[in-house]
């Protein structure tokens, strides 16, 4: 990524917080989110989808199971972009099923109308290079926390806690065809939940004595609450979609 285009001298998560992410992802908390992912991706791209994007894919764990569903039934080919350098070297030494690239979200190294499918789990992106670098008829597929995400670790740090605003995302040039919540309870460790706040951009707020507290504890319970979208690409010559939304 060409220094004129970042924002510090190494952008994106920490060491600190890949691990924690890391430690928290590979104890599951997460797979039902994942699972839906991949079964929404195969039940919607076509055998002949040939390219997929995972933006923001840090260290490759959505992608490496996007990948591992969709290749049973397609030749295609998973990429995984993120703007930290060490999720990804993390990420391409342990998943061999996808291609990683360390790259800007808001310019991706791909040419025009090349992806069948681009995965975006928080990672923002503008509308505009979604549309130039997807096909037409193209599918995006987003998540964000719905309103009660994460809502007891909020609790933790902040004294008046407010429900995450619940945005409804229009993306220009693109046809929102389906939305479904997808929502369920954690019971974790202390350790648990301190790799979760660590993985959050809450862990800016915290103080090292509410992560300390946090660590000690015996359990605790967390919400979760997801707002998954499907978004497609309209063709030039196409100014309307049909649409098909579910939620």
């Amino acid at each position: 990524m060409p220094v004129q285009h970042k924002r510090s001298k190494q952008p994106g998560d920490s060491p600190e917080m890949m691990v924690s992410r890391r430690n928290f992802l590979d104890g599951g908390h997460y797979q039902p989110l994942r699972d839906r992912i991949a079964e929404l991706l195969d039940d919607v791209l076509s055998v002949k989808a040939d390219a997929l994007l995972d933006i923001g894919c840090g260290e490759g764990y959505y992608t490496t199971a996007v990948a591992t569903r969709l290749m049973q039934n397609r030749a295609m080919t998973v990429f995984g972009l993120d703007v930290a350098k060490v999720a990804i070297r993390n990420a391409a030494k342990r998943y061999h099923n996808a291609k990683f690239c360390v790259a800007s979200s808001h310019r991706l190294p791909f040419a025009a109308q090349s992806l069948d499918a681009v995965l975006r789990i928080y990672a923002p992106c503008k509308a505009e290079e979604l549309f130039r670098a997807l096909k037409p008829g193209g599918l995006v597929l987003t998540v964000a926390p719905g309103p009660r995400h994460l809502y007891q670790l909020k609790a933790r740090i902040y004294s008046d806690v407010q429900l995450h605003e619940e945005l409804d995302e229009q993306l220009e040039g693109f046809e929102r065809i389906r939305s479904e919540n997808l929502a369920y309870p954690m019971m974790l460790s202390g350790e648990q939940a301190f790799d979760l706040l660590q993985m959050t951009p809450f862990a800016w707020r915290a103080t090292e004595e509410i992560g300390a507290v946090l660590k000690d504890e015996g359990s605790f319970f967390c919400e979760t609450d997801f707002i998954i979208r499907l978004h497609q690409r309209k063709s030039e010559d196409e100014p309307t979609a049909v649409s098909t939304d579910i939620a």
